[in-house]
């Protein structure tokens, strides 16, 4: 690992939270002694805010142009929600940290305080992920669902004006922006598993950038890698998509061994398929191939391709 002080371009989209995220990674590289400039980047996700993300063609929506940014050298680092990053990996470009994480979970938010249970029959959600969506109507089918863009700002104004009854957003999201005042529940993973990296930072370099690799490399936490490669390994294996109906939880357990749950789900909620394991956090990417395989096995395909032609 380099210990030399060097200059850093980090990358980052421009929402409060994306600029939360890069500060937060700034002034970590700065207590490390190296310089960093932030270079604000506008991607596909940010500029069409009216099409349902589902609907939005191709992946890495929220990361292709900070991507780009990376390999043609105007950037040095790029800061991801790691739950947006594609599986594929993108030639030239390495994942070379990941920060200690954040909560993984959902959490409801509504104007009346009502927790998830108690909402009243067909109550309107806010969502713009199909996982939530799916993991939503599996518990309760009369809910009514919403499709939802914009920051998270944007989606407490339209939840406060009354445009639904509640929201389900990510907990890291809330808890970073200083908004966890808001929540009325925190959503238990045995109703609603996360996005795979949910609540995880993802850094990403050059491939032969190794004064900027090494830098980084000493933010990476053990623990929470190993949790989410094992997640995107899954994801991968499946062939989803980050936008798809798949969550993920990969934690170490007090016995040291690396724990993974995963659900794929159909579009309706109605079909749903779980799988659970245990390995070495030594292994994360054995761990959820075989998670992954279990999946397939009892039938993952077939909920896949009915949520791609819905």
């Amino acid at each position: 690992m380099s210990t030399s002080i060097i200059t850093i371009r980090l990358g980052t989209r421009a929402s409060a939270l994306a600029r939360w995220q890069a500060n937060w990674v700034a002034d970590a590289l700065r207590r490390l002694g190296h310089e960093v400039t932030l270079v604000p980047i506008t991607t596909t996700g940010d500029q069409q805010t009216d099409a349902p993300i589902r609907a939005m063609s191709g992946v890495g929506i929220f990361t292709k142009e900070i991507q780009r940014a990376l390999i043609e050298g105007s950037i040095d680092l790029a800061v991801h929600s790691l739950k947006d990053l594609p599986t594929d990996p993108e030639p030239h470009l390495a994942l070379a940290a990941v920060p200690s994480r954040e909560s993984v979970s959902d959490v409801l938010v509504s104007r009346e305080d009502v927790l998830l249970e108690a909402l009243p029959l067909g109550a309107r959600i806010g969502t713009g992920s199909l996982r939530r969506r799916a993991q939503l109507l599996h518990l309760r089918p009369d809910l009514t669902m919403v499709e939802v863009r914009g920051n998270v700002e944007t989606r407490l104004r339209k939840l406060d004006e009354g445009q639904f009854d509640a929201l389900v957003l990510a907990e890291a999201g809330l808890i970073r922006l200083g908004l966890s005042d808001r929540i009325t529940q925190v959503i238990p993973a045995t109703i609603m598993l996360p996005a795979p990296g949910q609540g995880a930072l993802g850094l990403e370099t050059r491939s032969d950038d190794a004064a900027t690799r090494g830098a980084v490399e000493a933010l990476s936490d053990r623990s929470a890698l190993a949790g989410v490669l094992a997640e995107r390994e899954v994801l991968r294996v499946l062939g989803g998509g980050c936008l798809a109906p798949i969550g993920a939880w990969g934690r170490i357990l007090s016995s040291g061994k690396l724990a993974l749950d995963a659900v794929v789900l159909s579009p309706d909620g109605q079909g749903r398929l779980a799988a659970t394991a245990e390995g070495e956090p030594a292994d994360p990417l054995g761990l959820g191939r075989r998670v992954a395989q279990e999946l397939l096995a009892q039938g993952g395909a077939e909920l896949l391709a009915a949520a791609r032609h819905p």
